[in-house]
């Protein structure tokens, strides 16, 4: 059976607060780890209400101060907004806080809207192209110094974090297949490329001093609860975050609804629903049904699930229900 993950946001709900969302990620990650989950990772997103996971690196030591089996990293950090020496001495600084229990997953994206991003990157032409010079960059800073070696990360040098390529194209996964390093597909909100990325990461990857050989891990976006009626209902928060997404209406983490019509147009509910189509939302029965396809199709080596829920105790029980199902399906196989 294949390890199961959690992405979180450190999502801010309707009508709660940004140290109650603190507090909420730290009491997920301690349970995450209480159940098993093999990672937990917090990703980077910017000038959005509802996420509070802007100071990644930050969050991540919260969490990493909670628990103390559990991998804890980025889903991901968003690179070009950064200098990566920057980011060595902060994941120098994790793993030496936490040894052998810190990832670091990169993007490329701005994870934000354009005028966002040019106050992050100030050139987001250079930041995007020099993104594959400035992962190269970033594992030279891990690694042990030689005599050659002229500028040091510190903490950083010699922690060999473990590096992972996100992504949602065709883009990510050519480069992750070159560098040999593990791919993690956002198939949970983008999964048109999906299987297109899978193939070529696997078909170009290149053995390298991290990976032996290709490593991929596929996004899900989920809702379980006892019935398929009360998942439904849970679900219908991240639909109107996507809704109010592309309608560019910023606030907290929807309260959900008892019906998502008169909400959404019938165009917006064609393209949340397309975007949102491998979700997997249900109860056990239907979940277990529709994951076990997702998995079989992908031939995915890691699952790692966001459970955008408003109320946290029935995000807790979502995250319990999966892990039950993971218990199930590994069982059976």
């Amino acid at each position: 059976m294949i390890p199961f993950s959690i992405l979180d946001l450190s999502t801010v709900s309707e009508g709660s607060t940004i140290p109650e969302s603190f507090e909420n990620t730290r009491q997920m990650a301690k349970r995450a780890e209480e159940l098993g989950y093999n990672r937990f990772w917090l990703a980077e997103h910017h000038g959005m209400p509802a996420v509070a996971s802007a100071a990644t690196a930050v969050l991540i030591g919260h969490v990493g101060a909670a628990t103390s089996r559990i991998r804890v990293g980025s889903g991901g950090i968003m690179l070009p907004n950064h200098s990566p020496l920057v980011i060595a001495e902060q994941f120098g600084t994790l793993a030496s806080l936490f040894p052998g229990r810190v990832d670091l997953g990169l993007g490329r994206a701005p994870g934000t809207d354009m005028r966002t991003a040019r106050a992050l990157r100030r050139d987001l032409e250079a930041g995007a192209q020099g993104y594959p010079n400035d992962v190269i960059e970033l594992q030279a800073y891990f690694a042990p110094p030689t005599p050659e070696t002229q500028i040091l990360a510190v903490p950083g040098y010699g922690t060999n974090v473990p590096l992972w390529i996100l992504g949602s194209s065709h883009y990510s996964a050519h480069l992750a297949g070159m560098l040999g390093l593990p791919y993690a597909f956002a198939s949970h909100f983008a999964p048109d490329d999906l299987f297109g990325a899978l193939e070529i990461y696997r078909e170009r990857f290149q053995p390298s001093a991290q990976l032996d050989q290709p490593y991929a891990m596929v996004g899900i976006m989920g809702a379980i609860a006892p019935t398929d009626e009360e998942a439904a209902y849970h679900f219908t928060s991240s639909q109107q975050q996507f809704v109010n997404l592309r309608r560019n209406v910023r606030g907290p983490f929807p309260k959900p609804l008892k019906s998502m019509d008169g909400f959404w147009s019938e165009q917006e509910r064609f393209g949340v629903d397309h975007s949102l189509r491998l979700a997997v939302v249900g109860s056990p029965a239907t979940a277990e049904a529709k994951l076990t396809k997702f998995l079989t199709d992908t031939g995915a080596d890691e699952l790692i699930i966001s459970t955008p829920i408003h109320d946290f105790g029935a995000r807790l029980r979502s995250i319990e229900y999966f892990a039950g199902l993971g218990d199930v399906m590994q069982k059976a196989a």
